[in-house]
């Protein structure tokens, strides 16, 4: 897990409160000491006396890190009448597989369809809701540095008999346009009692999250996290996926 507190925080991205409180000298590599103390304050165990005191002399840094690297959701996103309507577009644009990064196949990882939003005909107002979810996400929670929305949102099918999932991965890969990939927004679009499995779960930390079913929830977090979509085992699983994109994480 400190790994994933170091690729936040080294990235700069960690708001001037980083900069001008906590760690006045951190994206230069020289405070060692503040980070180890917010790497116990958020994941590590009460078994040393002096990081459990300096972690009770950040609270509110603590605080403000933790909201940073949690899993924000948004109730109603979109309604239930705007989730079918998605839906039901997409049924006249071409599918594709769902592959890997470097476009590769693995069905032991991953097995899904994909309709990009932008093969879809009347759906600009989808682009204008993510876009006021997310500047209201990041202005509340994260701060990142985002300048941009270089791919099109995703609408993805997770189907009973092919056995639909994605293993836990993350989203940033080795690509000129994943390695910028900053926060991913994943909106439900199926009514939760249409199908079984298919739960979207976030690792954060040393815990899993289990993101809302309900149907128009959008929920948004930090592209490095490790996260999965389980088996469906039941019925149809349709959901939407867009990034915000800036400088990469360093």
């Amino acid at each position: 897990m400190t790994g994933l507190v170091l690729l936040c925080i080294s990235s700069c991205d960690a708001m001037s409160f980083f900069r001008k409180t906590l760690f006045p000298t951190v994206c230069r590599g020289t405070e060692q000491t503040s980070l180890n103390v917010v790497v116990f304050c958020l994941f590590g165990r009460k078994r040393d006396s002096a990081l459990q005191k300096s972690c009770r002399s950040y609270p509110r840094q603590r605080q403000m890190v933790a909201k940073m690297m949690g899993v924000h959701s948004i109730e109603g996103g979109f309604t239930p009448e705007e989730c079918d309507e998605i839906v039901i577009a997409k049924t006249v644009a071409p599918a594709r597989e769902a592959l890997l990064v470097g476009q590769n196949r693995d069905h032991n990882l991953r097995r899904s369809d994909l309709v990009w939003l932008d093969e879809v005909d009347g759906m600009g107002w989808v682009m204008d809701r993510l876009i006021d979810v997310v500047r209201k996400s990041n202005r509340d929670r994260f701060d990142f540095d985002l300048q941009e929305f270089a791919e099109s949102p995703q609408i993805a099918t997770y189907e009973t008999t092919e056995g639909g999932h994605f293993k836990w991965h993350s989203d940033i890969g080795d690509g000129p346009v994943a390695r910028k990939r900053k926060l991913t927004l994943v909106a439900q679009l199926s009514k939760p009692g249409t199908y079984d499995g298919g739960d979207l779960e976030v690792m954060p930390g040393a815990h899993i999250v289990g993101a809302s079913r309900a149907q128009g929830c959008v929920t948004i977090f930090p592209s490095f996290h490790l996260h999965r979509v389980t088996p469906v085992t039941k019925g149809t699983r349709h959901s939407l996926t867009v990034w915000a994109h800036g400088p990469a994480f360093r």
